[in-house]
Order: structure tokens, then C-alpha cells, then sequence
């Protein structure tokens, strides 16, 4: 287990006490331990073996952006000469310290799972990554060819030497180290060499069929560049090779005062995201200790910036083995979304919507009619308009196509890119101006705020009148991700809510400011406010000898200012249950201040990705919330989200009935205690098992 914080405190007996650092657990830290959570997917026996593959690789990558976004700000920090500290009171020093203890810790586990069991129980189903000493000298003849038809004619060895400098090696790519001995052609002797690994190249290369021992054997680039390395430099010898890959700074900065053109700007500041100051060096264990610290000086790191690892550096790439084995047995069971009864084949989505709220729950629901939406927006020619936020989406979107024919038709169709979607901001700025070139009317939120609020609205002239149709989500608009991550969508007449909604958009496109909003709830306006005005109503309610209850489903919590409403909430009694999949600063169960919070994790085969906040509301109906946003700073105060209410009472208690399921979870759940460790929740053997996602799976697909 690992200590997130120092122990729990003595009960505070005033508000002030409320903000002692020792009753928040640090973000960066409780962020490596959700990614742990992550990693003991890949640990456990009855996970298909592809699949624990996959969730090793999710670990790394989300590590990598882990050291790419949070340690990079923290060592601008400290450069900086900063020692702000963060609720937990720990300064960027004593973070970074940490992180380099429990990451360094985390990173050794995830390759002995790799080397001690994924890879032999993967040979055991003949999917082989084949060793060099395995090769048979059919294959190594085939490797050879290989080598040198595909490798050698796009690969630049560098010399090292005052002529030729340490190249700049891009974020995250593979690179060799090579030690030299002899002379070269002009007779200058040994020294070093870095071997780039171009981009281009597939790091996992399938042996063919006909040379093969098995239906699926593999090697590692590294293994083929390493074997024939020597043939980079003729005439000298290669005494040591060894991988080495450099994480860097990849967030970006834009000066929005200064900037007239944010795409432009954009555009401009993308390639230096590859050549970010170094913030991470990973090097294989064999590499000896002097070609290491050469490589720490280069990058100016230091040892604690150093993690050797017994395997491919580039770890994340095996994710692409899944898709190239064809072993369904190997995975997870296929399942086709559903269809609300509502929406069946075929059904014309205004009159569906006309006939009352519709909810889908993707990924059990399938995303088909969002598209369908859209789509028939853009060919009923009663539609006068359609308006959109797309904040994620993909390159080769079919509801960005659907925007496209839209506009081509004649509709007037205004889409808010929010071009600051981190790694996604090449592909939405091609989506924009791709959307341009058709004359959709696309603008770029506000700027200093990410417009991360999820919202299409269908303006359509029915009987002389005109009628907004909304979709409202807590996810983005991608195809893809709808199959792995679990969001709501709701669809909506609602004259009100429509009317919310456009003035958000009127917002979005004029900064004007606008009445309030008759039911939805918007950051960065209204949303903290709204949301500890709830939570305070239900402590005021459990004082008055009321019902009280507060259930909230979200990512991330972070919010100090709602940390502290919760925590008074729990000293008047109120019952509250948390469902945080990733970051939670807040330390349940602590005697006096959170005895009646309870902080659960939800990790399984679908990321868990809704936002819905749920209240007792006392002796009135209890209020259900869906949002775009999670309990954190960035999304209460420096973004533009919203929050939408469940009106349908059938609606809202399916929502309910779900998030009952999920504090039923004891197969994917994992519950925290108030020292910030996490333990996984079992059942006796007397208890039936309950899942959470295969509970709505079976509810709601065909499996």
C-alpha cells in the first residue's frame, strides 16, 4: 500500500481547521495511485490475457502523460523558484521526490508482470515475442533482408563528435546509445553514437507465416536494429547498444492576451511539443553507468529522473498486439449496443424526442443516434439551423461529416472547436478547417476558458414556429471512445433547457452576458456555487432531523472549496458516497470530519466516465445532475461546462438505480481509506459477486 499523506488529524472544531493540509491528499500522488489501480487489472487471472496486455500498456501510456503534463509543471515550478503548495501542503520539491519513489516502484512491477507472467502465459497460446537466441537461421535471414530492404534505408546513425552533436531526439521516440571501438574512414577512433528509430518504422514486426513455428510470432524493432547495429558503422565495431527514450514537456503555452489568431498560433507552437525540456530519461537495465549518466547530462536530468527497465523503453506500443492477434478467446466478449425502446430502427428522432425525454447510456446504448441526429437534421428541410461544441472528436468523425452535408444543404450550422483539447489539437484544428471549407460558421470559445461543455442543439420550424431539439452529454462527441468509456446523453425538447442552451451557445459566440439560467448550471458562473449550495442544503437538512443523502459520480475531486463542503455535510450527518475514478483529494472516514463520506473506485473493462451528482433534497424529489464537468478547479472555474438536470422521473430513477449498482461493485471496486490507500473490495463466499459494467451489459447489449 502506499502512504498518500501524513495520518489522519485530530478533529478540527472550527471551519478554519477545515483547510489543515493534512486532510487532503496530494493530486499528482493520488493520480500514480489511480494509475496502480489501472496496473492491478493487469495482475489478475480471470482478466482475458490480451486484455491484462492492454491494461499494462494503459498504465505506461497514462504515465507518460502523467511525467509529460503534471511532473513537467511540477519542475517548471521548482526552476521557477516556486514553493507554492497545493491544500496538502507539500511543496513541488516533496512532490517530485515522491513521485520519483513511487513511480520508480510502479514501473519495476509493471515489467516483471510483463517479463514473469504476461509474455510466458501469452508463449503458452503461441503469441511469441521471439529472442534473438531463438531466431532460426531461416529467420535470421529473413531479419537481415529486413534490415536492410526496410530498416537501413530510412534510419541516420549520428556520430558523436564536435562535427556532429547530440541530435535532438523527439518526445517519446526510440532511440539506441551505441559504444564504438576502432576507427572510423578519416581515422578518428571510437566513442559514442545515438541511433534514432524512425517514427515510420512498426515497433512489433509479425514474422511471416512461412518461416514462422506458430500462428503468431513477433520481434521487437529494437531486437532487429540491435542484432545488425553494427552494420551502421563499417570498419568500427559495436561494443554496446542499449534503448533509451526521453518523456518531455508536451504541455503548451499561448500567451491569449497577446495572440490575434488562435489557430495560427496553435499551429506554430505544436512542433515544440516534441522538443519540450526533458523531464524523464528511461534507458534499458543493461546499460552501463557511464552511458547513463552521459545521457542524464545531455538532457540535464539527474538521477532521480533516471528509470531502467527490463524491456522495450517504448512499452505503451504493445498495445497495438491485441489488434493483430485473432484470438476473440483472448478477450473480452463482443457485445452490440442497444437501441432505447424509443429510438427503434429507423425512427424519425424529432417525433421520438417530441414524445418525451430519451436517455442513452453508451457504451451499453449504442452512439448510432447521436449520429442519426444529425443526420437527419441536415436533410429535413423544416430544420433551420444546427449548433454544436466539439471538444474531442476524431479525424474521420461521420458527425463532423453529417456538420459538413449540413451546411452544404443550405442549414446555418455553427460549431465552438475548443482547439486546446490536449493531444488533439493537430486533428481539431484540421476539423475546423474542414468545417470551414464547407461554410459551417466554427469559432474557438472563449479565450483564457476551454469550452469543455458537451452540447448539440437543432433549431426546426414546426407548425410557423420554431422549436430547439438539444442533446446534452457528459462525454465527447467520438465514435470511438463511446465504446470505451461509460457517459450519458440525454435528448431533450424541454422548452427551457433549450432555451439554456442557446443562450450558452449566444455566449460562446458574442461573450455577452446573459440572463441566469433557468435549469442548467455553468461553469465558470454558476456551477461551483450551484453545486455547494446543494451539498449545504443537504447539511442543513440533516440538521433539521431531515433526509439527507449525496451521491456524486465524477473523475476527478480536487476542489478545495467543495472538499470543505463535503466535509461539513458529513459533521452534520448528511451520508455522502463518492465515486471517483481517478484523482480525489479528499480523505473520507477521518473521525469527526468525514466519519460519513465513503470514496470508492470504479476499474474494469470501460472507462468510467460520467459526471452525475445526485441529492435527497429532503422530503422533494431529489435532484439528478449529468455535466461536463468533474469537481476540480480547472472545470468549476476555468472552463465553460455544463450541468444539466434530469427532469423525466423515470429517467431519473434509472440514473439512480445505476449508481446503486455501482455502490454495489465488489469485483471492480476499490475503496479508499483515510490515509489515501486504496484496498480492493471482495465479496465472502456467501455474497453473489456484483459488477457493475457487466450488470449493464447484460441489462442493456446483446453479449
Amino acid at each position: 500500500m502506499i502512504v498518500m499523506a501524513a495520518p489522519a488529524p485530530k478533529t478540527p472544531n472550527s471551519e478554519t481547521q477545515l483547510q489543515r493540509p493534512e486532510l487532503y491528499i496530494n493530486r499528482e500522488l493520488s493520480q500514480l495511485a489511480f494509475n496502480r489501480r489501472v496496473f492491478e487489472q493487469a495482475k489478475i487471472p480471470t482478466t482475458p490475457l490480451l486484455e491484462r496486455l492492454r491494461f499494462l500498456c494503459i498504465t505506461s501510456s497514462n504515465l507518460d502523460e502523467f511525467f509529460e503534463i503534471r511532473v513537467a509543471g511540477l519542475k517548471q515550478q521548482v526552476e521557477y523558484g516556486g514553493i507554492q503548495t497545493g491544500p496538502d501542503g507539500l511543496t513541488p520539491n516533496d512532490v517530485l521526490s515522491r513521485i520519483s519513489q513511487q513511480a520508480r516502484q510502479l514501473i519495476l512491477e509493471q515489467y516483471e508482470v510483463l517479463n514473469g507472467s504476461i509474455l510466458p502465459a501469452l508463449a503458452r497460446e503461441r503469441i511469441r515475442f521471439l529472442r534473438r537466441e531463438e531466431w532460426s537461421t531461416q529467420l535470421r535471414s529473413w531479419c537481415k533482408n529486413y534490415f536492410e530492404e526496410d530498416i537501413l534505408p530510412v534510419i541516420t546513425p549520428i556520430r558523436l563528435d564536435p562535427a556532429h552533436p547530440f541530435p535532438r531526439t523527439l518526445n517519446k521516440s526510440l532511440n539506441f546509445i551505441v559504444s564504438l571501438e576502432g576507427k572510423d574512414a578519416f581515422g578518428n577512433k571510437g566513442g559514442n553514437a545515438v541511433v534514432p528509430a524512425p517514427r515510420a518504422l512498426p515497433r512489433i514486426i509479425r514474422v511471416p507465416q512461412e518461416i514462422s513455428d506458430g500462428p503468431y510470432d513477433f520481434l521487437f524493432l529494437s531486437s532487429v536494429i540491435h542484432t545488425y547495429i553494427g552494420e551502421l558503422f563499417p570498419g568500427m565495431e559495436a561494443v554496446g547498444c542499449y534503448q533509451f527514450r526521453v518523456t518531455r514537456n508536451s504541455d503548451l503555452f499561448v500567451d491569449t492576451e497577446e495572440v490575434e489568431d488562435l489557430l495560427r498560433a496553435l499551429e506554430g507552437e505544436l512542433p515544440s511539443r516534441r522538443y519540450g525540456d526533458a523531464v524523464r530519461l528511461e534507458v534499458a537495465d543493461n546499460c552501463p553507468e557511464q552511458l547513463a549518466k552521459f545521457l542524464l547530462r545531455r538532457f540535464e536530468l539527474s538521477d532521480d529522473d533516471l528509470y531502467q527497465v527490463n524491456g522495450p523503453v517504448n512499452l505503451a506500443r504493445l498495445i497495438q498486439l491485441p489488434d493483430l492477434v485473432d484470438r476473440p478467446d483472448l478477450k473480452y466478449p463482443s457485445f452490440t449496443p442497444s437501441l432505447p425502446q424509443k429510438l427503434p430502427q429507423g425512427s424519425n428522432m424529432f417525433t421520438a424526442i417530441n414524445n418525451g425525454d430519451i436517455l442513452l447510456h453508451h457504451p451499453f446504448e449504442s452512439f448510432t443516434p447521436v449520429v442519426e441526429f444529425v443526420r437527419q437534421a441536415s436533410a429535413d428541410p423544416n430544420v433551420i439551423a444546427i449548433k454544436q461544441t466539439l471538444y474531442r472528436t476524431g479525424l474521420d468523425s461521420v458527425l463532423v461529416s453529417a456538420l459538413m452535408d449540413a451546411a452544404r444543404s443550405g442549414k446555418e450550422v455553427t460549431v465552438v472547436v475548443e482547439l486546446r483539447a490536449r493531444f488533439d489539437e493537430e486533428a481539431n484544428i484540421e476539423i475546423a478547417t474542414k468545417l470551414q471549407e464547407t461554410g459551417v460558421h466554427v469559432v474557438y470559445g472563449i479565450v483564457g476558458y476551454k469550452t469543455h461543455a458537451k452540447m448539440l442543439m437543432v433549431i426546426r420550424r414546426e407548425r410557423d414556429k420554431l422549436k430547439r431539439y438539444v442533446h446534452l452529454g457528459t462525454g465527447n462527441y467520438h465514435y470511438r471512445t463511446a465504446r470505451l468509456y461509460t457517459d450519458y446523453g440525454l435528448f431533450t425538447c424541454n422548452k427551457q433547457i433549450g432555451k439554456d442552451v442557446h443562450q450558452i451557445f449566444m455566449q460562446l459566440t458574442t461573450h455577452s452576458k446573459n440572463p441566469p439560467l433557468k435549469h442548467l448550471l455553468q461553469a465558470p458562473f454558476t456551477l461551483q456555487s450551484g453545486i455547494i449550495e446543494r451539498i449545504d442544503r443537504e447539511a442543513e437538512n440533516a440538521r433539521n432531523g431531515k433526509p439527507s443523502r449525496i451521491i456524486a459520480k465524477v473523475n476527478g475531486l480536487v476542489s478545495a472549496a467543495v472538499v470543505q463542503a463535503l466535509y461539513k455535510a458529513s459533521q452534520a450527518g448528511v451520508r455522502i458516497d463518492l465515486i471517483v475514478r481517478s484523482v480525489c483529494c479528499l480523505r473520507p472516514g477521518i473521525s469527526g470530519i468525514s466519519d460519513n463520506i465513503k470514496v470508492r473506485s470504479i476499474v474494469g473493462r470501460f472507462l468510467e466516465h460520467t459526471r452525475v451528482y445526485y441529492f435527497e433534497n429532503s422530503d422533494e424529489q431529489p435532484e439528478v445532475y449529468c455535466a461536463s464537468a468533474d469537481w476540480m478547479p480547472r472545470n468549476l472555474l476555468q472552463r465553460v461546462e455544463q450541468c444539466f438536470p434530469i427532469l423525466d422521473k423515470k429517467i431519473k430513477q434509472r440514473i439512480i438505480n445505476d449508481l446503486e449498482i455501482y455502490l454495489s461493485d465488489n469485483t471492480q471496486a476499490w475503496e479508499m481509506d483515510n490515509e489515501g490507500n486504496y484496498r480492493r473490495i471482495t465479496c465472502s463466499t456467501d455474497q453473489p459477486r456484483v459488477s457493475a459494467q457487466q450488470t449493464l451489459l447484460e441489462l442493456y447489449t446483446q453479449v
